[in-house]
């Protein structure tokens, strides 16, 4: 694995300053930025440096309001994985949630609460 990030990165982490990200303890951001918005070469990258076991993992929890729909879909088809609806839901980038994402997201942090 990498120690640095390299520059071509960039392009798929615009919002953040590469020398500030660590390949290790940032690879949630790092894989999750890299599939939804990656090319080929971001991809190569991604899969010389991090297991398919984490790749999956960060698929298998996808961050909330990340996610393009085709995108995850995809990714959840080539690793062979299942989510639950709701969490698949609330993981989608929405500009104007829907009221069942609401009524979704509302019964998810009650449960949060609750625990």
């Amino acid at each position: 694995m990498e120690k640095k990030l390299p520059k071509f990165l960039e392009s798929v982490l615009w919002s953040y300053d590469l020398k500030d990200i660590d390949i290790k303890k940032d690879k949630n951001l790092i894989i999750q930025q890299v599939l939804n918005h990656g090319t080929k070469k971001h991809l190569k990258w991604l899969f010389n440096n991090y297991s398919k076991k984490q790749i999956k993992d960060v698929l298998k929890n996808p961050k909330r309001g990340f996610w393009y729909d085709n995108v995850l879909n995809y990714w959840l088809t080539i690793f062979n994985l299942k989510i639950s609806e709701d969490k698949y839901k609330l993981a989608i980038r929405e500009i104007f949630p829907s009221l069942e994402k609401i009524r979704i997201m509302k019964r998810i942090l009650k449960k949060e609460i609750r625990l």
